[in-house]
Formats: C-alpha cells, structure tokens, sequence
C-alpha cells in the first residue's frame, strides 16, 4: 500500500521543517500489513479540526500522549499498566505504527489510539490542558550544529507541552545524546509554565520509576547513557 509520507501533507505550516528521515523502512510483514489496512483506520483521527482526547477516547480518568514512540514498545507497556488512562501515540514512521498495532492486537487494548503523523500538526490542534503527561522519549537528535533546527524540542514545541499539559502534569524528555541534551534542557527550563523538577544527578542520570526501557534504550546506541527530563507543569 502505497502512503504519502506525513511532512508532505504539512507544506503550509510555520517553520516547516523535517524532523525525521525515512517514513518508512523494510517491508511491512503480512500481520503488519494487514493491521494497517483493517485496523489503523479506526484508531487514527481525522487531519482536520479540533482534537479532543476525551470525545476521541471517551470514559477514562486521564490522557497521556508520546509523541515518536518509536517501536512502540514504551507506548504499548505503559498502557498494559494503566488501562484506567488513555493514551494517544504519534509517529511518522510507519514500521513504528504498525509495530503498535500489532501490541495493541496482541493486548486486546481499548485505551490507545495512534496517527501516523507529524506531531507537531497533531499537538496545534489539541486543548489546552489535555493531557496528564507527555513522553518524548529518544527522539532524532540531528546531533549536527547545522541540524538543530530540526530537532523537536524547540521554543515553539516546548511552549505547546506546557499548554497542552494540566496543572500539576508532567512532561518527560529522554536522549542518549549529549548535544541533545545540550540543547533541550535550557529550552524546556526557559518555557514558561515548566519547572524541572531535578534536585540531583540521580534525578536525571537514573531510569525514573515508571519508566519501561525499550530496546533501543538497551542497545547504548548514543555518545552519553541515557537522560531524563522530567518537568511539572505550574
């Protein structure tokens, strides 16, 4: 099945800019396919106006967003741990949704829902104070000087986390990449209505509580061992 890749839908966007490579990588497996086709359909929501998690997700207690999940490893384990949550998932890359699908199948879940998208269009058309808490977790580092800009924590997205955040929500940010690194953090410390809530090295130098390594977090594949952010929003 032929797919428009997701930045080619999104030519009139302020700032427009590629955060991602490939949209898409090795060739779907059969169950793959056949999930995208007969099941993404009804987990996706439309490309145009207002998104409300509660009317699109109605009757759970929360909403979490991760946007880029990836292999979908984290997104599928947390919400195997909270069915009372819904959990929205954005990815552009279409071996990471179909590899959500099939945890999403293997599970029996009903509290996910996920877009082959660009987040970014996805997160202007969201309301304020939507969500519980927010994952960014090892997102493409372009970890080039001339890249930065390409890289998803910018002052604009940073701004739409808190908006989208509730009183009290937290946002968690992940890299392995020192110049990642470098770059998010005084941006997310900067953006009004965030408060990083790190006292000490173990703070951000550890794996939080909650988290779920993934297999990409095993595999050591960047300069620096992992990181996290974590910020309240006020």
């Amino acid at each position: 099945m032929t797919q428009t890749p997701p930045d080619a839908q999104s030519q009139d966007r302020p700032q427009n800019r590629r955060l991602y490579g490939r949209a898409s990588g090795h060739k779907l497996t059969e169950r793959q396919q056949t999930l995208v086709d007969t099941r993404l359909p009804a987990l996706q929501w439309p490309d145009e106006g207002d998104l409300d998690p509660e009317a699109l997700l109605p009757g759970f207690e929360t909403y979490v967003l991760e946007v880029g999940f990836g292999g979908a490893e984290h997104l599928i384990g947390q919400a195997q741990r909270a069915p009372q949550t819904g959990f929205f998932g954005i990815e552009p890359f279409l071996n990471g949704v179909a590899k959500a699908l099939v945890g999403i199948d293997d599970h029996d879940l009903e509290n996910v829902r996920v877009k082959r998208s660009d987040a970014r269009d996805e997160m202007i058309r969201m309301p304020d104070g939507a969500f519980e808490m927010i994952f960014l977790l090892f997102p493409d580092p372009w970890p080039k000087k001339r890249h930065a800009k390409r890289r998803f924590v910018q002052p604009d997205t940073a701004a739409e986390f808190a908006r989208l955040l509730k009183p009290g929500g937290r946002l968690r940010v992940a890299t392995d990449v020192r110049a990642y690194a470098d770059h998010a953090l005084p941006i997310l410390m900067n953006t009004d209505g965030l408060s990083w809530t790190g006292e000490q090295a173990s703070d951000w130098t550890e794996n939080p509580p909650d988290h779920i390594v993934t297999r990409y977090q095993s595999k050591h594949l960047g300069d620096i061992d992992p990181v996290f952010f974590d910020f309240l929003k006020d």
